[in-house]
């Protein structure tokens, strides 16, 4: 690997047991020894043959009626092989819903569509994998909940839609769709698209952080917060650089002997932030996540996130916020100043 800026060789090749195959496509950024490195194109054809001839991106939507699903629908979406590349909680205007469902303007249940999908959040996530268009709309099932009921009861549609618009989750039908819609939702000018849903109240934060993210733990740790009675009130991927992180993780500086190694793991590859709302959140929460060296919490407080899901004080599944009146300062650092 040539570094072309200061023209010298940065990495011979080695064995680096930290990147994995499905790790390299394209636009994704990968940590390599502790260098942050864009993937911008393949190196040769014949690699551009290997990895690149069937990978797709396309868009999968978690609609209103099944937001409280979104953990299991993430568990179903990574044990069928897909990354997750993007993610955004938001809420669509009237407008941006109709340009969503454009195609379907002259249905008879067209203004019933537009209601729907605007009565509260929807997750918007771009999902990679070999043939991602097709193999995403067989999990989904067939659009009538009834019909998937009957047809393809282990589908999504049929596990947690009620009927042909309350039908928990779209997936466009053709390559063509899938650009147009990922756009709406994740514009390539670099603008934000529609809103975060985030409120700004009550409320504290947690990050998934990123192996965790990579070793598919998302959808369970979605799950267990649901179940232990706090709501995700806004939620979003971000792909941090060392200046973000060393700027969120200011306060561990210098107190914390980890600090360095902290920063490095929060980089190292996509991360899931959240706001997450109850009475007197970010003591219950931080209680929720349990010590931050998972060891510990597996012998004191078994039944905690980083118990449950944490590997080392370093990989310990999530962050979350220590003190009370920083609470709301991390939730604004993600949804309001990163987030535009």
């Amino acid at each position: 690997m040539h570094d072309v800026k200061n023209h010298r060789t940065f990495l011979k090749r080695t064995k680096y047991d930290n990147l994995h195959l499905e790790d390299l496509f394209i636009g994704n950024k990968v940590n390599v020894f502790s260098r942050q490195l864009v993937l911008i194109d393949y190196g040769d054809q014949y690699t551009a043959r290997q990895l690149g001839s069937r990978k797709e991106k396309t868009l999968a939507l978690i609609k209103p009626d099944a937001i409280s699903k979104a953990g299991e629908i993430i568990e179903i979406i990574n044990k069928a092989g897909f990354t997750i590349t993007k993610l955004k909680m938001m809420m669509l205007s009237r407008k941006e819903a109709l340009d969503f469902h454009v195609d379907h303007q002259s249905r008879p249940f067209f203004n019933e569509l537009i209601q729907f999908i605007t009565t509260g959040p929807i997750i918007a996530m771009e999902i990679l994998r070999d043939d991602a268009i097709c193999e995403w709309k067989r999990l989904l099932g067939p659009a009538n909940s009834g019909v998937a009921r009957t047809d393809a009861s282990e589908s999504i549609r049929a596990l947690f839609g009620t009927d042909g618009i309350r039908n928990a989750a779209h997936g466009p039908d053709s390559f063509a769709s899938a650009a147009r819609e990922m756009e709406l939702f994740f514009p390539s000018s670099g603008g934000c698209g529609p809103a975060n849903t985030a409120k700004f109240t009550n409320c504290t934060c947690c990050i998934v952080k990123p192996h965790a993210v990579s070793e598919g733990l998302l959808g369970k740790i979605l799950m267990a917060i649901r179940d232990a009675g706090f709501e995700i009130s806004a939620m979003q991927m971000f792909n941090m650089d060392r200046v973000n992180v060393e700027e969120f993780y200011e306060v561990y500086k210098g107190v914390v002997t980890e600090y360095h190694n902290m920063v490095t793991e929060m980089y190292s590859g996509p991360c899931v932030a959240m706001e997450i709302q109850q009475n007197n959140a970010t003591k219950t929460f931080r209680e929720f996540c349990g010590p931050a060296d998972p060891e510990i919490a597996r012998h004191l407080r078994p039944g905690t996130l980083r118990a449950i899901f944490g590997k080392t004080k370093i990989q310990n599944a999530v962050h979350c916020t220590d003190l009370p009146e920083d609470g709301l300062l991390e939730v604004q650092y993600f949804f309001k100043i990163l987030d535009n």
